[in-house]
């Protein structure tokens, strides 16, 4: 069985996917996966360097991120050709890495599970919410962005409440993070009951 594990900005699923794994899941982490594939000497880093120029790489060789982040926030041709090139390389790499693991369930984490066909890789949706003030202060305090760049990334996602409409799952992320272990202990309990019926 894969959850897919979903929120906006700021939401916590970092937070609430570091907690399933200490319970022995397995985390394929779509953004990670993103980071492996644009690494110095890949294919697809030398596509998007032939694209932008030399200066979208930082000294040491890597893609400056933030560099191109802020390109293709003004450019949706240039976003679309980027999507184009790596939605497809993270997608097959995503499906290995799922293939491959061996715990109870596996939770694909993706901030984009929604908006890309990544959804159509998981049985059920699990969505972190959090108050979108929350998220704001959340992800600029951890990003040091500020907040108008932050409110343009929340912009380009799904709203709160269409996302929370696609839910089979919801965490809610506005208490402690006690309550937040016991809202993960409680879902970890039903997941393996439910993989142990799809199994059966």
């Amino acid at each position: 069985m894969i959850v897919g594990l979903t929120g906006g900005i700021g939401s916590g699923k970092s937070e609430v996917s570091s907690r399933f794994e200490r319970l022995g899941i397995r985390v394929v982490d779509a953004d990670i996966v993103a980071r492996e594939v644009v690494m110095p000497g890949s294919f697809s880093l030398q596509a998007i360097a032939e694209r932008f120029g030399l200066d979208i790489l930082s000294q040491d060789g890597s893609l400056d991120r933030k560099k191109l982040r802020s390109l293709i926030f003004e450019n949706p041709s240039e976003k679309a050709w980027l999507e184009n090139l790596l939605h497809p390389i993270i997608r097959k790499e995503i499906i290995a890495q799922l293939t491959h693991s061996e715990s109870p369930y596996t939770i694909l984490s993706s901030p984009l599970l929604l908006e890309t066909t990544q959804h159509e890789l998981v049985d059920r949706v699990l969505v972190v919410d959090a108050e979108e003030n929350l998220q704001l202060a959340r992800a600029t305090l951890r990003d040091e962005s500020n907040t108008e760049q932050i409110k343009k990334i929340m912009g380009t996602q799904m709203n709160r409440s269409t996302r929370i409409a696609k839910a089979d799952d919801i965490i809610h992320n506005h208490g402690d993070l006690e309550e937040l272990e016991q809202q993960v202990q409680l879902l970890h309990a039903r997941y393996l009951e439910l993989a142990q019926h799809m199994k059966n």
